[in-house]
């Protein structure tokens, strides 16, 4: 047992050495700089009709190759981006950072061009082609404050040789490296990254540039150069993952692991065999679980929960999350349908949580959503703590989520108007408890077809509470970073970040005319202007000619008045001024009622009027170009509904 107790810690110590410095990815979603030009666009309407496919495009591109561009529209108005992942980063991990690209970049909108610098990944959009731009008036450094020992010519004879080395590697290969210099102080570590846009030429024309621009960082211990063809973070510590990147000083690494893996590799054989004639072998997971890492830093709701469990049991459930099991796929996690031991079908969501600041999501949706009980709500079953993923458990809901039935173009699932009307009825009743009812005054922040699932009896239930936020009685509103889906954020939320229950109204008010329409609103639809879903119906209800404007599958004249008093309403609920959307329990109550109301007035057109309304004072002043925002914990992508595949979000 002597030589146990030595050769354990040491075994366990470089097991967690390699596991947590080699393995376990970090996508890397620290704001480093956003800039938004100033430069208002010709006209509003048509950059929003084109601003939301474009984006659309753009994270379906760079979720599929970790680096993508788009291009919608000509003209002044026309909005192209690009977007690209660190090469560090793994599929899940660019995911997970882009998604927070574009949750932020619309904070630039309407303005016609912005870019966002994430530790881990870039974007950027414009209204001209700009993917040959190497350098720019934009173009600068952001250093870190803080200085310390390394402040002599040493250290930064020792940043220059790292950058310099490092800058030499990435123009010799496809323009990304990483590598590390051990100086007499400190180690300094570099990265470089040019935009696949560039050519060899250009991608060292920008890093010429960007190095001579880093540099100017020292003596701070952390540097970043931002520039519109590369990006250069220089630190005193190792900041990328360790995946496959290639580093100037990997030699040294392999050699350290040439003369260790064989010793390593005797110690397990040996551990593995005492341990197994003790009886006390017992596969564990090569992870920490939530419990271990997070502690006394779990919620005291969730520690002294009774809805908790076991990971084994769940992973069992799901057939070892086999991808035949699997319902739907979220930017930062997966839904599979599970069967526990006594033969109750559920949804099980597994969430991809490397870091400390993406599992506050996971606490937060357990939290608030155990609070509630209401027929058109999800039902929590539990969650797990135990393992080295979180995992919610819901009932499981056969119909699976409304999108589905909504845009399916083969038209095989269909809903006729009075399960439309039901599934319009439920989810306003979910919302008016949610903001008026329950203990806590709860906004969801994220309704949308994809979170509305089905029953048996297609009676909606409201789902995915991530980005949802609770707030005391007398607050008025929240400032908070922006989440969720463009085409269902309201407008004062998405340009100044003030939360309200009204901002829940405006996304049901568009989830309605979808469900009258059968459109989705984040797409173009009929006309070459390309107006969008909230345009188009504007102009069909001013005329009232909701014949042509109301799914076909749905629509007979014996139904035209009260599929155009629904319509009022979702007109009514995106109305520009909050103070014009009426509260849920009202909507609850002209749903009920289901007859045109002649008092209601409709003074501005629903869709986003920007221009008017939008405050150039953005947190940082009228004349800054640079945005530091607070995203909270908040991010924008649901995580995945149960059983349906989501809609791309922005």
């Amino acid at each position: 047992m002597t030589s146990m107790a030595i050769i354990l810690p040491i075994i366990l110590f470089f097991t967690h050495l390699f596991l947590h410095k080699n393995v376990m990815g970090d996508p890397r979603t620290t704001l480093v700089g956003q800039f938004c030009n100033n430069q208002d666009p010709q006209s509003s309407s048509i950059l929003a009709d084109y601003f939301v496919p474009a984006m659309d495009n753009l994270y379906t591109n760079v979720s599929s190759n970790g680096y993508g561009t788009a291009g919608v529209g000509s003209g002044p108005n026309a909005v192209f981006g690009l977007g690209q992942c660190l090469e560090d980063l793994t599929s899940v991990d660019c995911q997970l950072c882009f998604s927070q690209v574009r949750s932020l970049l619309p904070k630039c909108y309407p303005n016609t061009g912005g870019r966002i610098y994430l530790d881990g990944c870039y974007g950027r959009y414009g209204n001209y082609s700009f993917f040959g731009d190497v350098l720019d008036s934009y173009d600068t450094n952001v250093c870190n404050s803080t200085s310390g020992n390394s402040t002599g010519r040493n250290f930064y004879e020792t940043v220059k040789k790292t950058v310099n080395n490092v800058t030499l590697a990435a123009k010799s290969k496809n323009g990304f490296a990483v590598g590390s210099t051990k100086g007499s102080n400190t180690s300094v570590y570099a990265l470089v990254q040019c935009w696949q846009v560039l050519n060899q030429s250009a991608c060292g024309t920008c890093l010429d540039a960007a190095t001579s621009s880093v540099l100017e960082c020292v003596p701070a211990l952390e540097g970043h150069a931002l520039f519109a063809g590369c990006y250069i973070k220089y630190s005193n510590r190792i900041f990328w993952n360790l995946n496959d990147t290639g580093s100037s000083s990997s030699g040294n690494h392999n050699l350290v692991w040439i003369i260790l893996g064989p010793c390593l590799g005797a110690i397990f054989i040996i551990v593995g065999i005492l341990l197994w004639k003790k009886k006390i072998f017992r596969h564990k997971s090569s992870a920490e679980s939530l419990m271990q890492l997070y502690g006394a830093d779990l919620p005291p709701g969730i520690l002294q929960s009774s809805l908790n469990f076991k990971y084994a049991e769940l992973k069992k459930a799901t057939d070892n999350f086999n991808l035949s099991n699997k319902l739907g796929q979220g930017s930062y996690g997966a839904v599979f349908k599970a069967i526990l031991p006594d033969g109750k079908e559920v949804a099980v969501k597994r969430l991809f949580l490397n870091t400390r600041q993406w599992i506050q999501q996971f606490f937060n949706e357990v939290d608030l959503i155990s609070q509630v009980r209401h027929r058109n709500l999800v039902k929590l079953l539990g969650c797990s703590l135990d393992g080295p993923e979180s995992l919610l458990v819901y009932e499981f809901y056969p119909n699976r989520s409304l999108d589905l039935f909504l845009f399916n173009s083969s038209k095989e699932n269909y809903l006729d108007w009075s399960q439309r009307l039901n599934i319009i009825q439920g989810v306003a009743e979910g919302l008016s408890y949610l903001h008026e009812e329950s203990e806590a005054r709860i906004i969801h922040r994220d309704i949308k077809a994809s979170n509305i699932l089905l029953d048996d009896k297609f009676k909606a239930k409201i789902t995915d509470f991530g980005l949802a936020r609770a707030f005391s009685e007398d607050q008025t509103h929240i400032t908070t970073g922006v989440a969720g889906t463009l085409g269902y954020m309201a407008p004062e939320y998405l340009v100044h970040g003030h939360l309200t229950e009204k901002a829940d109204v405006y996304s049901f008010g568009v989830l309605v005319l979808e469900i009258i329409t059968g459109k989705r609103c984040s797409g173009s639809v009929g006309s070459h202007a390309g107006h969008l879903l909230l345009s188009q119906v504007w102009n069909h209800y001013r005329s009232k000619t909701i014949e042509k404007i109301a799914d076909k599958g749905i629509y007979q004249d014996s139904l035209k008045e009260e599929i155009f008093s629904v319509l009022q309403i979702g007109v009514q609920c995106t109305q520009s001024s909050p103070a014009d959307r009426p509260i849920m329990s009202k909507v609850v109550e002209l749903i009920r009622r289901r007859s045109p109301d002649t008092e209601i007035v409709i003074n501005d057109p629903p869709f986003l009027k920007v221009v008017d309304m939008f405050d150039h004072n953005i947190e940082e002043g009228e004349n800054s170009r640079l945005i530091s925002i607070n995203s909270g914990s908040g991010f924008s992508s649901s995580g995945g509904s149960l059983g349906a595949k989501e809609v791309p979000e922005i």
